[in-house]
């Protein structure tokens, strides 16, 4: 477990600033600090929908539907989700061909999903346990912004 990521990102993000700018940071910090990251960033809840936001990596989907792919399930269950290969997972949405696991956390805020953290692997099974953990630790430290 890495306290000092979540200890700089509690350092870095600030509510005096907007949002875009706060997450724009947290997405290059979550790139550089989970090995073999191909994509990192968030998708932002607007109107039941999940909209693309702050991220480090490739072009990715603008909009994901409640429900659809490892992000719109996660917003609609509520709960992280590691897919150790994307390929096998029903209703996978590829963004991306060149990604192979993945892990998505929600940030809740008031029982309500306010947005998703989501990092990606070209590498089969590269998500943990442990990663969950920490995503989830950072999940809370974030939800402080919305």
């Amino acid at each position: 477990m890495n306290n000092n990521l979540e200890q700089t990102i509690i350092s870095i993000i600030d509510k005096k600033y907007p949002l875009v700018t706060n997450l724009s940071n947290v997405s290059s910090i979550l790139k550089t600090n989970f090995p073999n990251t191909s994509w990192a960033g968030f998708y932002l809840v607007e109107k039941d929908k999940l909209f693309l936001g702050p991220f480090q990596g490739d072009v990715a989907c603008s909009v994901i539907e409640k429900g659809k792919g490892v992000c719109g399930t996660s917003f609609n269950t509520q709960k992280t989700i590691i897919v150790d290969n994307v390929l096998e997972f029903s209703g996978h949405i590829a963004c991306s061909s060149t990604s192979r696991s993945e892990i998505v956390t929600p940030i809740i805020k008031n029982n309500k999903v306010v947005a998703i953290i989501d990092l990606d692997s070209n590498l089969y099974n590269n998500y943990t346990k442990n990663d969950k953990i920490q995503l989830e630790k950072i999940s809370k430290i974030l939800s402080s912004l919305f």
